[in-house]
């Protein structure tokens, strides 16, 4: 039998872990917790399963057990890039020795965890965004999680984006800088050559850095920070009306631009917001002990 479940967390910020003892059915109770770099499918599979291996171990640690085999144990995954097809392949076949895996989309697990499995909405906005929802007939629904640099609007990497897209027009005279510019120019070089440098490696996970710069200064009523943040509220606003068309739904900002949009929100989403049951963690292990109960283990 199963004794320990894992529930993972990956996104390109970092992975969270989830121990639990298995109990009866779908019972469990939660024991440890674990946290490493990120394990967003885009970082590749190695890495993937590398930094949920290493969360897998602290958690262990964490709750004072020594790690048994892979063998005898069941991973659910809630991981961002899933929707990517040969990624997802590519992370199962290379399953480094799991009994059990069941691995999903991050922002599935999240809407698991927002509501305890019962109908609502999310929005998850960390490096990328995504919306989803649980209908009232079992239906679920997906807005956005195109992936950076087309889609994702709102998120962290497309906000730092914008922080990106400012400070060339700045250093080009096109636009009048401040501190947001001031900020961001240095933490990205200080000179042309040395951003162009920073831009030409730059992935989501670095723009997505620029994010909290943007954030803070908007708090500051920085005119720049507060137009790109409006707008980032705005897409969310987009995303929740096409979730919830009716305004009916609880809704649960998730990640860690959540809390930071609301005051970009428009009155009629706001009214929406509920505190989450649970993170994505939550979710994955809701998920894995399904699966490991579906299959008597």
């Amino acid at each position: 039998m199963i004794e320990y479940l894992i529930g993972v967390d990956g996104g390109g910020s970092g992975t969270r872990v989830r121990l639990a003892r298995a109990g009866a059915g779908l019972d469990y109770t939660e024991i440890g917790e674990g946290f490493a770099g990120p394990s967003a499918l885009s970082q590749g599979t190695e890495p993937a399963w590398q930094a949920i291996g290493a969360a897998v171990a602290q958690a262990f640690a964490a709750a004072g057990l020594k790690q048994p085999p892979l063998d005898d144990l069941a991973i659910g995954l809630g991981l961002a890039g899933v929707h990517n097809g040969s990624w997802a392949r590519q992370f199962i076949d290379a399953n480094p020795g799991y009994r059990v895996v069941a691995l999903e989309h991050d922002g599935a697990t999240t809407l698991a965890g927002a509501h305890g499995g019962q109908p609502g909405a999310i929005i998850a906005l960390g490096t990328g965004s995504v919306g989803h929802a649980l209908l009232p007939d079992g239906t679920r629904k997906e807005v956005g999680g195109w992936g950076f640099p087309s889609g994702d609007e709102g998120g962290g990497a497309w906000i730092g984006l914008g922080a990106a897209n400012y400070i060339q027009q700045v250093l080009d005279g096109r636009l009048e800088g401040g501190a947001l510019a001031d900020e961001v120019i240095a933490l990205c070089g200080g000179t042309r050559p040395a951003i162009q440098d920073w831009l030409a490696g730059a992935t989501a996970q670095r723009y997505a850095t620029l994010a909290p710069l943007v954030v803070r200064h908007a708090e500051q009523e920085d005119e720049a920070a507060l137009e790109i943040m409006h707008s980032a509220g705005y897409e969310v606003d987009l995303m929740a009306a096409a979730l919830d068309p009716e305004y009916a739904l609880p809704l649960c900002l998730c990640g860690g631009l959540g809390a930071a949009i609301v005051p970009y929100l428009d009155a009629d989403t706001v009214a929406l917001i509920v505190p989450p049951q649970g993170d994505s963690a939550a979710g994955a292990l809701r998920m894995i002990a399904r699966q490991v109960t579906d299959a008597g283990l």
